[in-house]
């Protein structure tokens, strides 16, 4: 298979593995800026160019959308997905999931464990709001935010009240989720690819913080899943459509609960934790899916011919 990893960074540790995993497996692998793509859009055939080369010959591609390009990015995704090239991430379940509310939206639609999550338009709603969420400490996150960036735990009503209002102030889109206080400040990643867990952690926050990431100075350990853990990844990823995906889950009294469902996972916190190969299973991942593909080629043709008989 001749691969593309859509990445605007050669450099970064996700891709290089990426790169890495496919060409040890004999594949070819390069990578892609995908915001310096652009795309021809004609009757039957739809193309794709980079540097100004026609780049139809790719079969397989591992998008890697940063959250400040996810619409530009999932419109190439979508455009490589109408010429028939293989996705490790559908375009439609990429943009789903970068939609903070969207994405718990549909976790809840689908009976799937979460904080209780408030959203709200103007400060009139204010108390109410933080009343549906259990009341103080609460945690306000803002709908763009990675990594971490844009959460803020509020430990009084007052504090709640006057970070919710300066947000709105600022013209920010937010969301109200209730303070899990068994966690203690530590969270789980679960890593699905094609349908099953490859790979888990736990994530643990840094003396004096909250936010377990590791970008924000937190640490990694391997962690077994409970099955009820394991259960919840699969189901959440399943839910929103993505078949490579990070499901980060933090532990309950009411049993785990979904975060976030991250659809461009990083691939370093969780491979230097649990020690495991998680690029090649993505890779495996692709193979399969395009071994499919092959398959069902003869059936496509014959059902073409029978239909053109008639």
């Amino acid at each position: 298979m001749k691969i593309a990893v859509l990445s605007t960074v050669k450099s970064l540790y996700s891709t290089r593995r990426l790169v890495e995993a496919a060409e040890k497996r004999g594949h070819e692998c390069v990578v892609i800026d995908h915001s310096k793509c652009y795309v021809g859009i004609k009757q039957g055939k739809p193309s794709i160019h980079y540097k100004g080369q026609d780049i139809s010959d790719i079969d397989a591609i591992i998008p890697r959308i940063g959250a400040s390009v996810t619409f530009y990015g999932s419109a190439i995704v979508r455009q490589f997905e109408v010429m028939g090239v293989i996705s490790a991430n559908p375009s439609q379940a990429i943009t789903r999931s970068r939609d903070k509310l969207r994405c718990m939206q549909i976790l809840s639609g689908a009976g799937i464990g979460l904080p209780i999550t408030g959203f709200a338009r103007t400060t009139s709603d204010v108390d109410d709001l933080i009343s549906m969420v259990g009341g103080a400490p609460l945690v306000i996150k803002l709908l763009e935010g990675t990594q971490g960036i844009g959460v803020v735990l509020a430990e009084t009503k007052k504090a709640a009240s006057s970070v919710i209002e300066a947000f709105y102030g600022l013209g920010n889109n937010i969301l109200i989720q209730e303070y899990i206080k068994e966690a203690k400040g530590t969270d789980i990643r679960a890593f699905v690819v094609g349908g099953k867990v490859v790979g888990a952690m736990k994530r643990t926050a840094k003396e004096g913080e909250f936010r377990s990431n590791i970008h924000r100075g937190g640490t990694a350990e391997i962690i077994r899943l409970t099955k009820n853990e394991r259960e919840t990844a699969i189901a959440a990823a399943a839910s929103m459509g993505l078949t490579v995906c990070g499901v980060d889950m933090m532990p309950s009294d009411r049993g785990p609960l979904v975060l976030e469902v991250n659809s461009s996972p990083g691939l370093e916190g969780i491979e230097k934790a649990t020690k495991k190969d998680i690029a090649s299973e993505i890779i495996l991942y692709l193979e399969k899916q395009f071994e499919l593909k092959k398959a069902a080629k003869p059936e496509i043709r014959k059902k073409k011919k029978k239909e053109s008989n008639l």
